[in-house]
């Protein structure tokens, strides 16, 4: 036991002899790995800086007006990002608010509360949505969704219409809303599947002392299980909310084409990744493709601050004294 403590604690000569005697496999491996993992920040790097050198002269022409303007003419060549920035953020707050109480009672069900012969079928149908692919989701909208929130947003007009997010004129079912709705069908499988992994990692004892103390199941599950697993359901939520951001197929087949800020929910609209995709084959001159560039930046900039919001959220949970297990 001395004899390893002293090879450990030796002197510098026996240090470096130690290191002489590695496996150069190891040190291959770590390498590899090594290179590897910086490859994935490498990769985001390029990508920021190269939709950054592209989108120069519309930074240099618009400046900070970019963000603000309204307009988006590409005969006139005046651009403004502040509608595609709008239905971003509406679109996926719409999402996220129909998405997570139906993915965490999902969730809870299939982690604690279904029997054995439908849990795991089921969980093997709600990743299954996630493979789906988005023009799939975009046709579905089309012609399955769209007719049906129509009659939806007939009777929210004529219930709420005093309220202007449920005012103004209806356009046959593709707005700002069947966008949303779409994108939390689209987000549900992302934060089901991630909320009941984390519910099962819960270890089984802090289930059986909160019913050793007589609690009941309901009990049991909000101050025990998700008390203990919260930083992971605040994870999965802006992990959802990530991809509803970004998403571009489904939502342009179903937001209709209106460039503008509205207020009601029942008008069409653009989000960034749209406005990206039907415009781009019609750019034709360098600023008009600078502009989807700085268009582009703008929501991978965004997306990246929802990322380091998540980080941080998570971590702050982590480390708040509630968090904290023996």
């Amino acid at each position: 036991m001395d004899a390893a403590a002293g090879e450990v604690r030796g002197t510098p000569l026996d240090l470096i002899r130690s290191l002489r005697r590695a496996r150069w496999g190891d040190v291959f491996f770590r390498l590899i790995v090594g290179v590897f993992g910086l490859s994935v920040l490498l990769l985001a790097a390029l990508m920021l800086w190269q939709l950054f050198f592209e989108s120069r002269r519309s930074i240099s022409t618009f400046g900070w007006g970019f963000l603000t303007g309204t307009t988006w003419d590409g005969a006139r060549l005046i651009f403004g990002a502040a509608p595609a920035i709008y239905g971003t953020l509406v679109s996926s707050t719409i999402a996220v608010l129909l998405a997570v109480p139906i993915s965490l009672g999902a969730a809870i069900f299939l982690a604690e509360l279904a029997p054995p012969w439908l849990r795991h079928p089921a969980s093997f149908l709600v990743e299954s949505l996630a493979a789906i692919p988005s023009v799939v989701f975009g046709v579905w909208g089309i012609y399955v969704l769209a007719p049906r929130i129509l009659p939806v947003e007939t009777t929210l007009k004529s219930h709420l219409g005093f309220v202007p997010l449920f005012s103004g004129r209806v356009f046959g079912g593709y707005s700002m809303l069947t966008a949303g709705v779409i994108l939390a069908i689209m987000i549900l499988p992302i934060i089901t599947a991630i909320a009941r992994d984390s519910v099962l990692a819960v270890p089984s004892s802090q289930r059986e002392a909160m019913l050793a103390l007589g609690a009941t199941k309901w009990e049991m599950i909000s101050r025990a299980v998700l008390q203990y697993c919260r930083s992971g359901l605040v994870g999965a939520v802006l992990l959802g909310l990530g991809r509803a951001l970004g998403e571009t197929m489904a939502v342009t087949m179903v937001i209709g084409k209106s460039y503008n800020i509205n207020g009601s929910l029942f008008a069409p609209a653009a989000t960034a990744a749209s406005q990206i995709a039907t415009e781009f084959p019609d750019a034709n001159f360098n600023l008009y493709r600078s502009a989807l560039m700085e268009l582009g930046l703008i929501l991978l900039v965004i997306t990246l601050l929802v990322n380091v919001v998540a980080r941080l959220l998570v971590w702050r949970i982590a480390r708040s004294p509630e968090a904290i297990r023996e």
